[in-house]
C-alpha cells in the first residue's frame, strides 16, 4: 500500500477579516450567477479588483504585481490577518513574468529541501481553484522527463527514488510506456535515442494569466491595495532601516518593504545598496499554431534543455535555456530559437509541419546556486522575494506563503529556512544541479 503523504501546513487564520479591510469586488463566481448575469446582458459584473490609489502608509509594501507579490499578499492577509499592504506594480498588471512562461507546475526536484517546498507549492496549486473561486485552469497532465543513456537512468532513478522516500509521486517508464503515452516521440531518432522516462501524474500547467488575476482578484476582496503604473524610483533609508520607497504618487512608507520583482531584483535592491548574489538572462517560449489534441503531458528532452505542453487552445507551448549572456530585454535571439527548434525535431520529428505563431522572452534571476532567495536582508525592514531560475512560476503559491510567513512571523516558513540569503555567506549553498557557482549554467 502506498506510504500516507507527510503533510506540513500552516494552521490557516480562522479570524474574520475586519470589516472595514473587505471590498466589494466582482463577487463570488457560479454557475447560477453566470445563469442570472446571462439574463441581464451581463450588466452586474463589477471589476475584478479595485484600482488603488496609495496612502501615504502602510504596514507592508510589495514591489511587484507578479504572481509571488500578489500571492504573498493575498496570504498575509488572509492567513495572518495582515490587511494594511499595497502592492505596487511600474505597468499594468501581470505582464511581467508571470504573463511570460510556459505555465509548467510540478515537484520532481533532486535535494530533499527543494522536493518539500515544490511539493507544498503544487499541494496549494492543487485547492487553489476554490479557494480563490476563480478558474486558474489547473491541468494536473503529469510531468515526464526522457532520459537518453544509462548514466541518465540511474540519475532519474536515484531521483524519483529520493521523491518517493518522501511521498511524492513518481513512477518509472520503458520505452514502450513512453510510446504509449506519447506517440510522437521517436524512440530510435539518430542523435539520442530515447531509453524510457519518470514521470510525475502530479505535474502539469496552469493558465498563467489566470493565476494573476485569481490572486489580485482575491487579494483586493480582503484588503490590499493594488497599485499599477506605480515604478518605484528609489528606495528610502533611515540608517540600516528602509523607510519606504519613492514613486510618482511621492515616497510610500511602511514598515515592511518586499521585492519581488524577479529578474529586476538587482536592479531594486541596488537602490537600496545592495549587491545580490544573482545575475538576469533573458529565457524565451513559443507557441505553435494550433492543432488537434496531440500531446497530453508536459514532455521535457533529456539530451537537451526543450519542453513542451498542448494549451487548451490546441498551440504546442515550449521552451528551452536562457541565452548566456546578462540581458533585461525580452526578445531573445535566433541562434537560441534554432538551439530549441532542433532539439524539439530530434524527439519529435513531426514538429517540422507546425508553423510558430510568436515568441516572448522573460528575464531570469538566476542565483548562484540554482536555487531561490526568500529572506531578510542587512537592511531592517527589507524583503526579498528572487532567483527563482526556471522555477519561479511554480512555486508561485508557496513562495507567496513562505515569504508572508516571514514578513508576518519574522522568522522563516519551515519548508523556505534553507531559502536565507547567509547561505551564500556560509557555504550552505544548495546546488540543485551540481554546477558550480554559474548563475548561467542553472
Amino acid at each position: 500500500m502506498p506510504r500516507p503523504r507527510a503533510r506540513i501546513h500552516l494552521v490557516p487564520n480562522t479570524r474574520p477579516i475586519h470589516a472595514n479591510a473587505q471590498r466589494a469586488a466582482s463577487g463570488r463566481y457560479s454557475a447560477a450567477r453566470l445563469f442570472l448575469e446571462g439574463l441581464i446582458g451581463h450588466r452586474g459584473w463589477s471589476r475584478a479588483w479595485h484600482k488603488a490609489t496609495p496612502r501615504p502608509r502602510y504596514r507592508v509594501v510589495i514591489v511587484g504585481a507578479g504572481g509571488h507579490g500578489l500571492a504573498t499578499a493575498y496570504y498575509l492577509a488572509t492567513e495572518f490577518g495582515i490587511h494594511d499592504v499595497a502592492v505596487i506594480e511600474k505597468g499594468p498588471l501581470g505582464l511581467g513574468n508571470v504573463g511570460r512562461n510556459t505555465t509548467i507546475i510540478r515537484s520532481n526536484y533532486f535535494r530533499p529541501d527543494n522536493v518539500r517546498f515544490y511539493d507544498y507549492s503544487l499541494r496549494l496549486w492543487e485547492g487553489l481553484e476554490r479557494r480563490l473561486n476563480f478558474n486558474a485552469m489547473v491541468s494536473q497532465r503529469g510531468t515526464l522527463n526522457l532520459f537518453h543513456t544509462e548514466s541518465q537512468r540511474d540519475l532519474f532513478t536515484r531521483r524519483a527514488n529520493g521523491m518517493r522516500l518522501l511521498s511524492v509521486d513518481a513512477l518509472a517508464l520503458e520505452r514502450d510506456a513512453v510510446k504509449a503515452l506519447v506517440p510522437l516521440v521517436d524512440l530510435d531518432n539518430g542523435r539520442y535515442p530515447v531509453l524510457g522516462g519518470f514521470l510525475q501524474p502530479r505535474g502539469g500547467t496552469v493558465r498563467h494569466d489566470a493565476v494573476a488575476w485569481g490572486y489580485a482578484r482575491a487579494a483586493s476582496a480582503a484588503g490590499v491595495d493594488i497599485i499599477e503604473h506605480c515604478e518605484v524610483s528609489s528606495i528610502r533609508r533611515a540608517g540600516q532601516r528602509v523607510r519606504g520607497v519613492d514613486t510618482p504618487y511621492g515616497l510610500i512608507e511602511a514598515d515592511t518593504v518586499c521585492l519581488a520583482v524577479a529578474g529586476h531584483s538587482s536592479h531594486l535592491a541596488a537602490m537600496a545598496g545592495l549587491r545580490l548574489p544573482i545575475e538576469t538572462h533573458v529565457l524565451q517560449a513559443f507557441v505553435s499554431e494550433p492543432v488537434k489534441p496531440v500531446l497530453d503531458v508536459v514532455l521535457t528532452y533529456g539530451a537537451g534543455h526543450f519542453y513542451v505542453s498542448q494549451s487548451d487552445k490546441g498551440g504546442l507551448v515550449f521552451g528551452g535555456g536562457i541565452d548566456g549572456y546578462n540581458s533585461y530585454g525580452q526578445r531573445g535571439t535566433l541562434p537560441m530559437a534554432e538551439d530549441v527548434a532542433a532539439a524539439g525535431l530530434t524527439l519529435m520529428p513531426g514538429l517540422a509541419r507546425l508553423r510558430v505563431l510568436r515568441q516572448w522572452g522573460g528575464v531570469m534571476d538566476m542565483s548562484m546556486d540554482g536555487s531561490p532567495i526568500i529572506s531578510r536582508t542587512p537592511l531592517d525592514g527589507l524583503v526579498i522575494n528572487c532567483g527563482w531560475c526556471y522555477g519561479g512560476f511554480k512555486a508561485i503559491p508557496a513562495g507567496g506563503m513562505a515569504t508572508a510567513h516571514l514578513i508576518a512571523r519574522g522568522e522563516p516558513h519551515p519548508l523556505a529556512a534553507h531559502l536565507d540569503l547567509d547561505r551564500f555567506a556560509t557555504g550552505r549553498t544548495l546546488d540543485e544541479r551540481g554546477l558550480g557557482p554559474f548563475p548561467y549554467a542553472h
